[in-house]
């Protein structure tokens, strides 16, 4: 079911830059979700906002929604990348690494 035009616009405005040491914390308790480039990350927020469990499984199963694993953390950390953008959809935090 696709998003509201108004959900839309409230999860874009909650959506932003951000630095990789501000979603380091979230990274180590495990609750950093990473979605792929090809995603529209405020689609892939409602998505989890509202329980679209089939949809996210579709996501999870095809590697477009993930949690972040070591590898991209200590990618992330050194190359301290500034198109990192972020919506926190609780208890997740998703992050979009974007071109």
């Amino acid at each position: 079911m696709p998003l509201s035009e108004e959900a839309y616009a409230a999860i874009l405005g909650a959506t932003g830059n951000i630095e990789w040491k501000t979603l380091e914390p979230h990274f180590a308790r495990g609750d950093l979700l990473v979605v792929a480039p090809e995603l529209d990350l405020v689609q892939a927020a409602g998505a989890m906002m509202e329980d679209d469990s089939e949809q996210i499984k579709g996501w999870m199963d095809a590697g477009q929604l993930q949690a972040a694993t070591d590898a991209q953390a200590g990618d992330w950390a050194e190359r301290e990348p500034s198109n990192l953008w972020a919506v926190v959809i609780r208890p997740w935090v998703l992050v979009q690494e974007r071109g």
